[in-house]
Formats: structure tokens, sequence, C-alpha cells
């Protein structure tokens, strides 16, 4: 792609209405262009018949559309697909296609590698490469096979969404509005280690759902999993949720993974409930497979019922999260660093 020409593709309606005035066409080009890159299959500017022969020639001087095909996929047994997708020169991006009955989730990625520094993460691991643009989160789902059968969006791939706030905000704009991908704000959901302005900025500005990663309630057990947690405290994060009405239209989650004689006893129970009073919430348990680095190990699976069995008794609801594409480097993290430690090797 030619870097002289800015993509359109992740442009908002308001953005592509502007960007059609300043080339001296109708305003109303911007929806026609909305409509193209988001509700049809179009890679070039010939394929938009409803705009003159003369303005996608001004638009094709100016701009391309800017979708891009992955670099390659894995499938798993289980249905499960990874994408790989190139994000700047060498570096790369994975988004998950996760198929279940009649639900088929994506998970999508926000940025190259991630600055948090998780102890379980992989992604972490990778240091902080750069942000993706708001054409480069919605191309996972844009240009993958599966794109019209997708019911859930889920931003738990590679980053911290809500360090990249603006791009993300954008890109939930277009994925939900009549414009855009049309899904409802009821199946995105947006995870985050707990960046408390930012999170407060989602609750008040998008309708899509909130999931925390939480993994233990103690303070001092989670700043060893979560360095963020010297910032941006659990209890912060947990006023911060009180502050609003969730009402029975959005979701509030809590992600707690699974680490064998570090979060799994009866004393984080109670202390889950106690801390998570008065949250209208749910936790989801997730079991843990070991990444390269990491000394963590995954609790054993009667443990994990047992915990789940406690909180239930406790009245929080809680799921357990099937595990899958495990066949196919699933955890997020491991493909991208592969592609990327052989561009490195390959340099």
């Amino acid at each position: 792609m030619p870097e002289s020409k800015e993509q359109l593709f992740g442009k908002t309606l308001a953005e592509l209405s502007v960007l059609a005035e300043s080339l001296g066409l109708p305003k109303y080009t911007g929806g026609q262009l909305a409509y193209w890159l988001y509700k049809t299959d179009i890679t070039s500017f010939d394929e938009m018949t409803n705009i003159s022969k003369k303005s996608r020639s001004l638009l094709a001087e100016h701009y391309v559309p800017g979708v891009q095909p992955p670099e390659r996929v894995q499938q798993s047994a289980d249905g499960t697909k990874k994408y790989l997708f190139r994000a700047g020169n060498g570096k790369f991006i994975e988004a998950a296609y996760i198929p279940d009955g009649k639900r088929h989730t994506l998970c999508v990625s926000s940025q190259v590698g991630c600055k948090m520094g998780c102890l379980f993460c992989m992604t972490g691991k990778q240091g902080f490469q750069g942000h993706l643009s708001v054409g480069e989160i919605l191309n996972q789902l844009r240009s993958i096979p599966e794109r019209r059968q997708m019911t859930n969006i889920v931003y738990m791939g590679m980053g911290e969404p809500f360090d990249n706030l603006e791009a993300v905000m954008k890109s939930l704009e277009i994925l939900t509005a009549e414009y855009g991908f049309a899904i409802s704000v009821r199946k995105v959901t947006v995870s985050t280690i707990g960046i408390v302005p930012a999170m407060r900025h989602f609750l008040e500005h998008s309708k899509c759902n909130l999931a925390v990663s939480l993994h233990t309630p103690f303070d001092e057990e989670r700043r060893r999993l979560m360095p963020i947690q010297n910032v941006y405290p659990l209890k912060d994060v947990i006023e911060t949720i009180r502050e609003f009405d969730i009402g029975k239209y959005r979701r509030v989650s809590f992600e707690y993974i699974m680490f064998k004689g570090v979060n799994d006893s009866r004393r984080h129970v109670n202390e889950l409930a106690r801390v998570l009073n008065k949250v209208k919430s749910r936790i989801n348990l997730i079991r843990f497979h070991p990444i390269p680095g990491t000394p963590l190990l995954g609790s054993d699976e009667a443990a994990i019922l047992d915990f789940q069995q406690a909180l239930n008794d406790k009245g929080i609801v809680t799921t357990l999260r099937a595990s899958r594409g495990q066949d196919i480097d699933a955890a997020c993290g491991l493909l991208s660093t592969k592609e990327l430690l052989k561009a490195q090797e390959s340099d």
C-alpha cells in the first residue's frame, strides 16, 4: 500500500462526510462510502457503483479502501481458528475465531504487544510495539471468511484496549452503529486490567459490556501478578464500577485465571465475596495453560470446580470458560511471538 495514500477503512461516518466535502464531493458521499466499506465485501473504489466514476477517480488519487487479508490461519480440531495479521514491518497481531453452537465469537487485538507486563501473559513478554489503528482493529473482523456469522466480539486479544482508548472507542462506534457493522452493544465486550480514567470514559460513552481482569482479590498478590495494581488498585476499579447504574442491558464480568497454589483457596472465595459485594457482576473462571518464561501453573480441575461451586454458593454467578484451540498456540500472543522471532532471525 503506498504510504502517501491514507486508508478509508476505519473512519467514522462523520469523518467520511468531512473527507468527502474536503474533496468537493457532496456530504452524503460519506454515507455511501460507509455503506461500501462496512456493509459489503468491496476492495476497490471501482466497485462503489452508486458513486460517480469521476468521484471514484478523485477518491483513488488520495485514498485506498484499506482492507488487508490475514497472513495465515491455524485451525484447531475443535473449530477454533487463529488468524495472524501483519501490523507494520516485521510486526504481527492475532485474532481468534471461536465457534460454539449458534454462538460465533471473534477475539480481537487492540495493540501490537503490550506494556502492562502481567506475569501470566505471553503478549506482555513481547513488549509494547505500537497501537493498532481503528482500521487495523476492525480489519480483523472485516477480512475473515466468517465475518457474517459473527454473533459476539470480545476485545480480549493482544494489548490493553484502554491503553489505546481513542482508536478502541471509534472502533466500537463503527462496530455497533447502524451505518457500520450494526452489531448489538450487548454482544460486544471490552476487557481491561483496570485503567481507571479510561474505564470511566468507556462506561460513560459506550453501552458495550465490560470485563475486568481480576485474578486475585488481595492487593499484594495482584501486584505481583499485575503491575497495574501499583497505579490503579483494585479498590479504585471496583469503586468506579459502582458509580454506574449497569442495568439489565449491560454486563460487567470479572476474569479470573486459576493459578495453582496462588489464587484458588477458600480464603480467595471469601475475599471475592466481600470485595464484589453489591457489584452487579459475574466471574468467569479461566483455566491457565502454562506459557514459556512464567513460574505459574494452572489449578487442578477438581480445585477449579470446587472454587466455582463455592463462589456460586456465595451468590456470585460464576462460569467456567471452556478451553479452546489448545492444539494451535491458542494462548494469546504465542503465534505472533513465533512470527516475530522468525522475522527477527531473518533480519
